[in-house]
């Protein structure tokens, strides 16, 4: 438990910095309102997202759960080079059941997922997720990567700090991205298109930290030169209040019908051509 401090400390920071980045690098008019709605959703997700992750931890040791492979990158043969290089090597790992994480969300999990999507002034703060998150993740992500651990070392704060700075910039509207290190990096450019409203977009660029993912599995989309499209969810608006934000998978149609999940992309997709 002793990391949870340093767990919530480090989003915080994450969204101080890149908030004042968005605040002196803005790409269009400043809303006060979306932030506050933002954080508070947050201030909720953080402390159940670790209450999560510190059961699953006690659970998995008292069930003597044992890593079945530890990949050996704390990349101590490079010298002073293994505090850059052992953080980036365990988040291409953890990347690499993001990736697939995200994917199974699009597929089977959507109408969770989509609460995600339906935000239409993505920024720092404002890019949280339904509540259910931690739970999908600590199945999706935290058992596959307790399986297989990358070892880094000492480096696996600064992979922390990492992850979490860069999870917060790739939602950010700040006028800055990349360049040609958008290659082998995520920016705020590439992981848009991921949320955009245009169709030849859906279900591209799926990876969080390095394209590398949606190059080998074919779900690429490298953003032209001025590309930034609209984001969000035509059928359904972000939410506004925490009833809207905790119910927004299970919204109603009409009386004595399912409740329906907003569409995902292939579907809106396949209404829009049909």
């Amino acid at each position: 438990m002793d990391w949870i401090a340093p767990y919530l400390l480090g989003w915080s920071f994450a969204f101080a910095l890149i908030t004042a980045a968005e605040l002196l690098l803005p790409r269009g008019p400043e809303r006060i309102g979306n932030r506050l709605a933002g954080l508070g959703f947050w201030a909720l997700w953080l402390p159940v997202s670790a209450l999560v992750h510190a059961g699953y931890q006690h659970l998995w040791h008292w069930l003597g759960v044992a890593p079945l492979v530890v990949l050996p990158l704390d990349f101590t043969w490079t010298g002073i080079a293994a505090v850059v290089l052992a953080p980036l090597a365990g988040a291409l790992v953890y990347d690499f059941f993001f990736y697939w994480c995200h994917r199974a969300q699009h597929r089977w999990l959507w109408r969770y997922h989509a609460v995600h999507h339906a935000i239409r002034d993505l920024n720092a703060v404002n890019a949280y997720h339904h509540i259910s998150e931690p739970l999908l993740q600590a199945v999706l992500i935290l058992l596959p990567t307790s399986l297989i651990v990358s070892d880094t070392g000492q480096s696996a704060a600064a992979m922390v700090v990492l992850l979490h700075l860069h999870a917060s910039y790739i939602h950010s509207p700040v006028r800055f991205g990349f360049g040609p290190v958008g290659r082998l990096f995520v920016d705020n450019r590439y992981h848009r298109i991921h949320h955009s409203l245009e169709e030849r977009h859906f279900d591209r660029n799926f990876a969080a930290f390095t394209p590398l993912w949606d190059w080998l599995f074919g779900t690429i989309w490298f953003p032209r030169r001025g590309e930034w499209p609209a984001v969000g969810l035509a059928e359904a608006d972000q939410p506004r209040d925490l009833r809207e934000w905790l119910t927004l998978p299970w919204r109603p149609r009409a009386p004595q019908e399912e409740p329906a999940a907003p569409l995902r992309p292939q579907d809106r997709a396949a209404a829009a051509s049909g």
